[in-house]
This record gives structure tokens, C-alpha cells and sequence, in this order.
């Protein structure tokens, strides 16, 4: 009898993606910093993506399980940092522009990461090089205090969540369908 797993990756690249977009809205200066965003974080962008990344492990993707538990781990850390302050525990002391450190190793990660890419498809390689740029301006703004580079940030992370998205809907159809329906730019091998 065959044990069939279903494919992690599409619930891990929304849980990412939705997650994405709705904080570079807010980082593009359209909407404040609120509930929403934070709840996304945890639960979507964090559990979510841990869970997938947990069903990577067992289908034996190291890629896909070190990408999804490393970013879903992401989420939680970044809501920790907004919120734990505000709620007395590790009240922010850190010089102005430190967290910009947080963003750029998060950045360098990616960039790693992004390499692993490789001869999977341009799609996954888009997702991946946009973030290491996405955590690279925001680690900028951080650094500069620059406003202007943070709506730049916010932008650019709305197009790299939304690029993640793409890609879940293509894998969700591809699978229901039995054909790619939504090109991702497949890689001959």
C-alpha cells in the first residue's frame, strides 16, 4: 500500500505569502501596525509554516523543511520583538538601527538559501532572491532610519509575498489538475 503525503509546500507559501503582503502594506505606509498583522504572523505565517515545514521533514525535503520551520520561527521572533516590549518582557534597549543587524542575517540566510534554488524553477528562485532583497532594505532602513527606504521595502515585499502566492496556487492547481496551469518557468533537467 502506497503512503501518499500530500504537498506541505502550497499551505507554507501562503502562510508566507498572505503574511508578506499584509506587513509591507503596512510597511509601504498604507495601514498602521495593528492585530491583524500580528495574528497573521503568528498563526499563519508562523504555525502554519512550521507545520508545513514539519510535513517537509517527514517527505524528506531538507530544503523545504530548513525554508519553512526557519521562516515560520521568522514570524514568531518578529511578533515577539513588536510585542514583548509593549508587554514589559525584554523591554527594547537595543541602539537605534541594531534590529537592522536581525534583518540583514535573516537576509544573508536567504541569500544562502536562495542558491538551493537552483534547478528548482524561476518561480521559487524569484521568491527567494525578492525576500533576500526584502530583508536587505528593511536591515537599510533600520540602519539609515530612512523612511523612504522603508515604503521602498514595503513595495518590494508586497510583490515577494505575492510571488509566493502565485507559486501555491500553481502547485494547488498543477496537483488538481494534473498539468502546470500556472507557468512557474520548470527547469529541464
Amino acid at each position: 500500500m502506497e503512503n501518499k503525503l500530500a504537498n506541505p509546500a502550497p499551505l507554507g507559501l501562503m502562510g508566507f505569502g498572505m503574511t508578506t503582503v499584509l506587513l509591507n502594506i503596512h510597511n509601504a505606509g498604507f495601514f498602521p501596525l495593528g492585530s491583524m498583522i500580528l495574528a497573521m504572523g503568528i498563526f499563519y505565517g508562523g504555525l502554519a509554516q512550521i507545520i508545513a515545514g514539519i510535513m517537509e521533514y517527514k517527505k524528506g525535503n531538507t530544503f523545504g523543511e530548513t525554508a519553512f520551520c526557519s521562516y515560520g520561527l521568522f514570524w514568531l521572533t518578529l511578533v515577539a520583538l513588536i510585542v514583548m516590549p509593549n508587554m514589559g518582557i525584554g523591554v527594547n534597549s537595543a541602539p537605534t538601527g541594531f534590529v537592522g543587524w536581525y534583518f540583514f542575517m535573516w537576509g544573508l540566510f536567504t541569500f544562502a538559501m536562495w542558491f538551493g534554488t537552483w534547478g528548482k524553477n524561476r518561480a521559487l528562485q524569484f521568491v527567494f532572491f525578492s525576500l533576500t532583497v526584502l530583508f536587505w532594505l528593511l536591515a537599510i532602513r533600520d540602519w539609515t532610519g530612512s523612511e523612504l527606504i522603508g515604503t521602498i521595502a514595503g513595495f518590494e515585499g508586497i510583490i515577494c509575498g505575492l510571488s509566493a502566492i502565485y507559486l501555491a496556487m500553481a502547485e494547488v492547481l498543477q496537483e488538481n489538475f494534473g498539468k502546470w496551469v500556472l507557468p512557474i518557468g520548470l527547469i529541464k533537467k
